[in-house]
This record gives structure tokens, C-alpha cells and sequence, in this order.
């Protein structure tokens, strides 16, 4: 037995094994090595999130590689497997189309990096914190403290609107005045309440615009500039100072209002019919 055992090392068996080895020890060293050099190169310009699902791509690749080359060591066949791998990823597709174009959208997302952890973003009427961003989903967190999970095919397809991507922010407040007002009044009321608020930026300058005449007021659009920060506080404590700024000025901002004219045979018909009414009420008295 013993000297079998010696005659079979002598084999190309042992060294075809010992290869493999070989490759398996460098594979798992080089992957190791270059997922670690995707941490460094990437630290500036993406996430730890993104720097993550990056590291785990590029170090199960590499693996892959270098098992392969093993297996082809020991006599393995890769067009079999290959062949094999193809059918059963056919397979796989057709099963689930929906988790592929999921996951090749949200290969597009982290390359693009609309938005990253911890921004508010608004996609469709849902508005929210992201929590994380992963290959499937994007899950959010809204302001009445809801769980919303997106899927990547519908953030790739749908509109999406980063509410805190800049430092700051402006805030358009819609309003009217009353026909009887004097726009330069109004223009100079709403300038000093932004000039008093300490939430407005000077820089860029608050801006004032008349949009036009409407049914029942002078529509008018002020816009103030605020840190991103700031700017709930900002919308709502500039709602009340134009209010209260409003009423000290004696500046109206008036409800729809509506008039009608009645035309005279409309007028002369009543009339008449109400004659005979009052008749007959006099004539019960």
C-alpha cells in the first residue's frame, strides 16, 4: 500500500492538486488585496454604503476567477460548467425579471448617486429620509416617521427630486393683495419683513414679482433664500411675520369674491310675480 501511495504522488495528480492549491491561496490573497484598494481609491468620492457592496463585487469576482482556474487545473471542464451556468441563468431570468432590472438599476444608482444616505428625497407624493440604498430597494423614512421601500426600477423611471442635495434653499411664498393696494407699498412691506428675519439670506437678494391680475387680487410671488437647515422654520415664521406685517400696514389680502348682475327682465319678472303675493297678504291681514 505503502508504495502505491508513493507511485500515485509521483502522478500528475499531486501536482494538479497542489496547483489548485496554489491558485486558491493566491486568489483569496489578490481578492483580498484589491478589495481593500477599492476602499482607498473610492473613500473620497462615494459612500460607505456604496464603498461596501463595491468591496464585496470586486472580492467574489476575483474569487471566481481564481476557483475557476483551480477547477480547470483538476480537469474540470469550464464549457460544461459554463454551459450549465448559462442555462441556469436563462433560467433564473425568466423567474425573476423583476429582481434583475431591480438590480441593474440599482447598479445605475450608486454609479450616479442622485441622492446618498441621509438626504430627503421626494419620489412621487412620498417624501423622506433615506435609510440606506441597496441593490433592490431604497428604503425611506417619512415625516410622520413611515418605512417606505422603493424599488430601484421605479426610482430609475420616475422623477426624483433631492430636497437637501445643496446648502441652501429657496422658498416661494404665493399670496395676494387687495385691487385698492399699491403694489410699491406691498413690494416695500414684504422687503423689510425679509430684511428683518434672521433666517433670510441677504445673498441672494430676496426677490419680488408681480404675477399678474386675478379674479379677486393683485397675485403676487416673494421668494427669500434660506440655509437648508433652516428652511421649515424659515417658511413658517415668514407666513406669520407677512401676516402680521399685513395688518399693521392696513394692507388687505382679500377672500374670492364674486359679482353678479342680474339683468332687467330677470328683475322686472320677479317684480311682477311677487305683486299678487303682496295682495294676497293684505287682503288676509
Amino acid at each position: 500500500m505503502t508504495e502505491q501511495f508513493l507511485q500515485w504522488l509521483q502522478t500528475e495528480h499531486i501536482s494538479q492538486m497542489l496547483k489548485a492549491a496554489i491558485l486558491l491561496l493566491v486568489g483569496f490573497v489578490v481578492a483580498s488585496l484589491a478589495s481593500r484598494a477599492v476602499n482607498r481609491f473610492f473613500s473620497k468620492n462615494f459612500s460607505q454604503h456604496h464603498i461596501v457592496l463595491f468591496r464585496k463585487l470586486v472580492y467574489w469576482l476575483l474569487l471566481a476567477l481564481f476557483v475557476a482556474s483551480a477547477l480547470k487545473q483538476l480537469g474540470f471542464s469550464l464549457s460544461v460548467l459554463l454551459g450549465a451556468a448559462g442555462v441556469l441563468s436563462v433560467a433564473l431570468g425568466f423567474a425573476s425579471q423583476t429582481s434583475a432590472s431591480n438590480l441593474i438599476s440599482g447598479l445605475f444608482l450608486i454609479g450616479e448617486q442622485p441622492f446618498k444616505l441621509g438626504d430627503t428625497i421626494k419620489v412621487g407624493n412620498t417624501t423622506g429620509e433615506v435609510l440606506s440604498i441597496d441593490l433592490l430597494s431604497v428604503k425611506l423614512r417619512t415625516f410622520d416617521n413611515l418605512f417606505v421601500r422603493i424599488p430601484n426600477e421605479t426610482l430609475i423611471k420616475s422623477e426624483v427630486t433631492n430636497l437637501t442635495r445643496f446648502p441652501i434653499r429657496r422658498f416661494d411664498l404665493l399670496l395676494g393683495v387687495a385691487y385698492k393696494e399699491q403694489i410699491s407699498e406691498v413690494r416695500s412691506v414684504l422687503l423689510d419683513v425679509a430684511d428683518k428675519n434672521p433666517l433670510c439670506l441677504d445673498e441672494p437678494s430676496p426677490m419680488f414679482l408681480f404675477l399678474g391680475f386675478g379674479d379677486s387680487a393683485l397675485n403676487i410671488q416673494f421668494s427669500v433664500w434660506g440655509k437648508r437647515e433652516n428652511f421649515r422654520d424659515l417658511r413658517n415664521s415668514l407666513h406669520e411675520e407677512v401676516k402680521l406685517a399685513f395688518d399693521t400696514a392696513g394692507i388687505d389680502i382679500p377672500f374670492p369674491q364674486r359679482t353678479v348682475h342680474l339683468a332687467p327682465q330677470y328683475v322686472q319678472s320677479k317684480a311682477q310675480s311677487a305683486a299678487p303675493l303682496q295682495k294676497d297678504d293684505n287682503h288676509a291681514l
